[in-house]
């Protein structure tokens, strides 16, 4: 059996490339220099005898022989990294570097406010919170984990649902005040609407309201859509038109009196929230404790107080 010392080392340096993103962040994190980064990719694809990264003056990608190669190598490598913490009794020692893709909205309303905790829990642990739009390819992009709001998109990934909250539909007191309140949901067909962009159809998020088991499609007219959570309150906020929000984050908008809930007996539909990862057997003890800490957060801000129903004005198709 030949040596299998440079593939396996070659491997290593694929994952860190692809993690780092780039060759110079890589070499950092190895150890080593740029052009001895570059070396060792040139060595492991004369090995292989395939192309594994595609590579201009600006961007780093994987081909489709590389990224068949990193799905197939990195949980292995993960799991000798795994056994040799267990062989020298640290198996659930977090450390090392956690690349996160997370939704921006879930990022600015709670994960900023406590991960000073988690940071301070980990002081082993280097953590990088990317904020995208949409969950992407999280191999070629170099991710770890993703927690997204949404249904998981399909494909070699592990979801954990970690919670929901409710979709609200909202307007200002601006709003109402210069053209009235819808007395029942499908009264804002007529009415200006905000649209949502959902980033994976491309197309605006389709309206709905629920009460219990029973549900109403709305085909609502929207003129502004954007894909930007914070110009969605902004917009319904300055009086523009009605909007479909989350609870979560618009607790004090709504206690305020900025904004009002306009159908309380018709918030039944929920939106959950998602860990995402790679298919892995093992899951590196980094991976697992930033899970369980998401899961810590949004247990008692998911959690939804007694409503009491407000009185219906009309009965709906």
């Amino acid at each position: 059996m030949r040596n299998q010392g440079p593939l396996v080392s070659g491997a290593s340096v694929l994952i860190a490339v692809v993690q780092a993103g780039t060759l110079a962040r890589a070499a950092e994190a190895l150890g080593m220099s740029p052009s001895g980064v570059s070396r060792a990719l040139a060595r492991l694809e004369q090995q292989i005898g395939a192309r594994l990264l595609a590579r201009t003056t600006r961007t780093l990608s994987l081909t489709d022989e590389g990224r068949r190669f990193y799905e197939r190598v990195a949980p292995h490598l993960a799991e000798i990294e795994d056994a040799a913490l267990e062989a020298g009794g640290s198996a659930d020692v977090v450390r090392g570097r956690l690349r996160v893709n997370v939704d921006p909205y879930f990022s600015r309303v709670l994960l900023s406010r406590h991960i000073a905790g988690f940071m301070a829990r980990h002081p082993q642990l280097s953590l990088e919170l990317i904020m995208r739009d949409a969950v992407g390819d999280l191999v070629a992009d170099g991710f770890d984990l993703a927690i997204r709001f949404d249904a998981p998109p399909e494909g070699a990934f592990v979801a954990r649902k970690l919670g929901h909250t409710r979709v609200l539909t909202v307007a200002a007191p601006s709003y109402l005040a210069a053209s009235g309140r819808p007395a029942r949901p499908e009264d804002i067909e007529t009415r200006e609407c905000i649209d949502f962009l959902n980033p994976t159809t491309g197309r605006a998020y389709a309206w709905e309201v629920r009460r219990g088991d029973e549900v109403l499609p709305l085909k609502v007219k929207g003129r502004l859509m954007t894909s930007d959570s914070g110009t969605l309150l902004g917009a319904c906020l300055s009086g523009f038109g009605i909007a479909q929000v989350l609870a979560l984050g618009c607790e004090d908008l709504l206690r305020d009196g900025h904004l009002v809930n306009l159908f309380p007996d018709w918030c039944d539909e929920r939106f959950p929230l998602y860990a995402i990862s790679p298919t892995r057997q093992h899951r590196p003890a980094k991976v697992r404790a930033f899970i369980a800490f998401i899961a810590e957060i949004v247990e008692p801000a998911f959690a939804e107080p007694p409503r009491t129903r407000a009185p219906r004005r009309g009965r709906a198709r």
